[in-house]
């Protein structure tokens, strides 16, 4: 949810690292709460109700890399962003930065295609929505969703309807704060009908429960994450919601840059289990690093050429059975 400016000064990388220190509490949380699950009743029916691995197809990284670009330049200030998407081909058709909750957003058209990519976190009052976790029902969609990334995307929904084509695809980009507004956004405008043909997001947290991710199945979703960034693993479980079979959960295939031109691909139970692997280590400089846009563009760029796909493995088995 933090995205680190390319200079920044002493005092910015203060507020930089103050923000991640707030990620860490509430991964730290996440921890907590995972290792509470002692009773194996409530395990083992966790993963009969969620679904396993499927067979993806291959991801292609020319277009995930187009979608990067973009959503990297959600951060850059007005006066240059008009230029940068040119260079890109693409014509700047709104930008609009939302009062209340400063998320910052832009439409662009190119090749008859529609693209709103929107900003990560970049201020207090970004950060209040990421903080602001709780599930609540959203009466359009009749699902729960993060209430803070919900607010959000319903004010980015209202805001941007005026300049959306109807009969033009539609593509939604973000990094961290910005791909769960952009997958809420998403959900909004298919509920109305409208084509959304591509959903690719960078770092971004859970935006959802069980129930909302299995009703937006269809969604054309696929996450890109880093092997070290723990932002797709918040928000963290609380153990109300496990006795309730009510955690957060993602939705769409999930992308896993390793570097080295490496990738590997997995999704659902798995995706769960991936957090597993930080129970044991405090979030440091080295997660930080893994969520800047800086890092998802270079892991990319090795992969536009001859990308090498690593079998995913949890390495995680329970009473003897492997989950791989």
């Amino acid at each position: 949810m933090f995205q680190l400016a390319r200079a920044i000064s002493p005092g910015q990388t203060s507020v930089s690292k103050s923000y991640f220190l707030v990620l860490c509490v509430s991964y730290l949380l996440y921890s907590f709460y995972f290792l509470m699950l002692k009773n194996t009743f409530i395990l083992l029916s966790l993963l009969i109700v969620m679904p396993f691995q499927l067979g993806f197809a291959a991801p292609d990284f020319a277009i995930i890399k187009a979608q990067a670009k973009l959503s990297d330049d959600t951060y850059l200030e007005a006066n240059t962003l008009e230029q940068r998407l040119q260079e890109q081909g693409q014509t700047l058709v709104h930008q609009s930065l939302i009062p209340l909750s400063q998320v910052s957003y832009f439409l662009s058209r190119a090749n008859g295609i529609q693209t709103i990519a929107i900003r990560g976190t970049a201020n207090l009052e970004n950060a209040m929505l990421d903080l602001d976790l709780e599930l609540k029902p959203d009466a359009i969609l009749d699902i729960k969703l993060h209430q803070g990334f919900g607010s959000g995307a319903k004010a980015v929904y209202e805001d941007i309807k005026p300049f959306l084509a109807k009969n033009q695809p539609i593509h939604l980009t973000g990094h961290s704060l910005g791909g769960a507004i952009a997958v809420i956004l998403a959900m909004y405008l298919q509920k109305d009908g409208l084509p959304v043909e591509q959903v690719i997001t960078f770092g971004q947290p859970k935006v959802t429960n069980v129930t909302g991710a299995n009703k937006f199945d269809d969604l054309p979703l696929v996450r890109v994450v880093t092997l070290n960034d723990i932002v797709p693993l918040v928000p963290p479980i609380s153990p109300m919601q496990i006795r309730d079979l009510d955690i957060f959960w993602h939705m769409g295939e999930e992308v896993i840059l390793l570097g080295n031109k490496e990738f590997t691909q997995t999704n659902g139970v798995k995706s769960m289990l991936r957090a597993t692997k930080f129970t044991t280590s405090i979030p440091s400089d080295k997660n930080l690093l893994a969520h800047q846009m800086a890092t998802y563009l270079s892991l990319i760029e090795q992969l536009q050429a001859s990308p090498k796909k690593i079998p995913y493995k949890t390495d995680i088995s329970l009473f003897g059975f492997s989950f791989d």
